[in-house]
């Protein structure tokens, strides 16, 4: 009788066969049985030395959310307004001041390009063409996904300023 009681995946192993069938491949192996054991014992040694060297952390822990909480509870529709007003002049004033670096980096760019022997001009003519096609194919997605909604398009014009 067992002195423990077997049970889930134990209860029906029986390492008899186990055994028996190392006993079997260990006569097989000859002479050469203990050359195979240094060798197989030397491998798994390499492999868990290597993975004991390993560094491993685990994944970042998730960002906390801090709600805003700096406006006033009861600020009137004008208070409302004015903010939103100096906001919407700061948005403008960053998109012009990235406008203006997109302009001198485009430019160092050209003159490399004039330094490199390139013909900037042709280059620009096909940058642009391309941006004028892909905006235009995707104004057409956006006009045909409202048609079969059965919304009217707005007619939107270029901004000039963005390029």
């Amino acid at each position: 009788m067992f002195l423990f009681k077997r049970s889930g995946y134990w209860k029906d192993v029986r390492p008899t066969g186990m055994v028996g069938d190392f006993v079997e491949v260990w006569k097989q192996a000859g002479h050469n049985r203990w050359r195979i054991a240094a060798v197989s014992a030397a491998c798994t040694f390499g492999v868990f030395y290597v993975m004991s060297t390993q560094e491993a952390k685990g994944p970042h822990p998730p960002p906390k959310v801090t709600y805003i909480s700096v406006l006033k509870q009861h600020r009137t529709d004008a208070e409302i307004m004015a903010e939103n007003v100096a906001n919407q002049a700061a948005k403008e004033a960053n998109a012009r001041e990235l406008a203006r670096r997109d302009k001198e980096v485009r430019e160092l760019y050209k003159t490399i390009g004039r330094m490199s022997g390139m013909d900037v001009e042709k280059i620009a003519r096909e940058a642009d063409a391309q941006d004028a096609a892909a905006e235009k194919a995707e104004r057409e997605r956006i006009d045909a996904t409202l048609r079969r909604s059965g919304v009217e398009a707005p007619k939107l014009t270029p901004d000039p300023a963005a390029r």
